[in-house]
């Protein structure tokens, strides 16, 4: 007779850091990976990226996925590369925008080898790409669309459904039943009055609960932050400056544009120049207009937003921008400064002080955002030192991510505790902080896991 085993949990990533969100859920021999996502920030933390995968890509038997941002999704490819041959499950928005952000992770990841070589930049002689575009678009055979609120197998004994988390679009909780127990993944949940997207489905009753923790330690401002945008807007328009906003391409990038739209709409702001600076951005606003049951925004303000902005497609017309001046508003990404079109424009723009830099959010520790975030006044772009002499704001009212608060209160949903929360995705004070709120304020059991721990599901611990 086989021994039972019961089934496990392990965490390969987002336990101290608030990206490379990486899930194990083992059955009867089956294997799931919820999440499949890049580490980002810290060195130390990207080249876990480097490390070969935890377990055999080919054992693996489906992925799901939450939504499409890098840090839940980016590592697909390089699985799927690497062997892994069954389905990778997600919402057809996620599975539509995934389209465009992993070919062009793949293509940074291209440019940043052919940096690094160019620059004797690397330890390794030729620098390689974690994977490239065209193993991203590869891997993209592999999607599998399944609607919200539809049960479906994964594997023999496991069952997952998709509910509505707000966030972004198509962005999931991942529900499961393994062997006669739930367990719950909350991915990034987004916020109850988010203007752009419904808020996150309420917590049903469910046996381990694994929950993100971005804002575990703060609260969002609590001042109307489309009144803020249209306070810096004015200011710096008034001295001829530069506004430029790092957004992330899908989801932030259309919330700052539907504030745009209608602080100009309603005459709040001077109507200078809006331009979107990004072709992954630009792509996303179509799919967003055919999954409108699942935001807020009418037709008629879709309209008003792409009108408001002037479309940048080509990197010619992007370094274009850089000889115009102010005053004008560029909207770019990466939203982290990680990559993309909007260094060119800090390097640029950054150093005169009459222009501003507007952070729309979190920013990882290990970032470029990061960096100005906490005050400081040079950055690394391109093998040069640029000093930032613009002013810089962070405006973390613009976050799709619920703060601390939020999280409490969308527990509180649940009608009874689960035996275990799991604490993830986040750096280790906010994921401690949210720890003690959730024991003291909900009365759980709640604990940060250690990355690659394993844990029962029978009997969490």
């Amino acid at each position: 007779m086989e021994e039972h085993r019961p089934p496990r949990l392990r965490f390969l990533g987002a336990t101290d850091t608030v990206t490379g969100s990486r899930y194990l859920v083992e059955s009867h021999g089956r294997r799931i990976l919820v999440e499949c996502g890049l580490f980002q920030g810290y060195k130390r933390i990207r080249d876990r990226n480097r490390i070969p995968f935890p377990v055999s890509p080919a054992s693996l038997d489906a992925v799901i996925l939450s939504h499409a941002h890098l840090d839940h999704t980016g590592y697909v490819p390089a699985l799927v590369r690497d062997g892994f041959r069954g389905p990778v499950y997600a919402t057809p928005g996620t599975t539509e925008l995934c389209t465009l952000l992993l070919p062009d992770s793949g293509y940074l990841q291209e440019e940043e080898a052919r940096y690094a070589d160019y620059h004797g930049s690397s330890q390794h002689h030729p620098p390689q790409p974690l994977y490239t575009a065209e193993d991203a678009v590869r891997s993209l055979n592999s999607f599998e669309a399944r609607d919200f609120d539809t049960p479906f197998e994964l594997a023999d004994g496991i069952e997952a459904t998709l509910l509505p988390a707000g966030h972004i679009l198509g962005a999931a909780q991942i529900h499961l039943n393994v062997d006669g127990r739930s367990l719950h993944f909350t991915g990034d949940l987004g916020r109850a009055n988010d203007p752009l997207m419904y808020p996150p489905r309420a917590l049903e009753s469910v046996d381990v609960l694994v929950t993100e923790s971005t804002y575990g330690n703060r609260s969002h401002p609590a001042g109307d932050p489309e009144a803020e945008l249209g306070g810096i807007i004015r200011r710096v328009a008034k001295r001829n400056g530069v506004i430029m906003i790092a957004a992330f391409a899908v989801g932030r990038a259309e919330t700052v544009l539907l504030h745009l739209s209608r602080l100009m709409g309603k005459d709040a702001v001077p109507h200078i120049p809006v331009y979107l600076n990004s072709p992954m951005a630009i792509d996303a606003s179509g799919m967003y207009q055919r999954h409108r049951e699942e935001h807020r925004l009418e037709q008629h303000e879709f309209e008003a937003m792409y009108k408001l902005a002037t479309p940048v497609r080509s990197a010619d017309d992007s370094k274009l921008l850089n000889l115009r001046g102010g005053p004008m508003i560029i909207l770019s990404a990466s939203g982290m400064l990680t990559g993309g079109r909007i260094l060119h424009h800090l390097e640029n723009y950054g150093p005169d002080p009459r222009n501003a830099i507007i952070l729309s959010g979190y920013q990882a520790p290990g970032t470029r955002g990061a960096t100005l975030a906490a005050g400081g006044q040079h950055l690394h772009i391109y093998g040069r030192d640029i000093r930032i002499g613009a002013e810089v704001i962070q405006m973390e009212g613009l976050s799709a991510h619920a703060d601390a608060d939020e999280l409490i209160h969308w527990m509180r949903t649940s009608p009874t505790p689960p035996a275990m929360t799991y604490i993830t995705h986040g750096e280790a004070d906010s994921s401690d902080a949210i720890r003690i709120r959730i024991k003291r304020e909900l009365g759980w059991r709640a604990r940060v896991p250690e990355y690659l721990e394993s844990v029962s599901v029978e009997n969490p611990s």
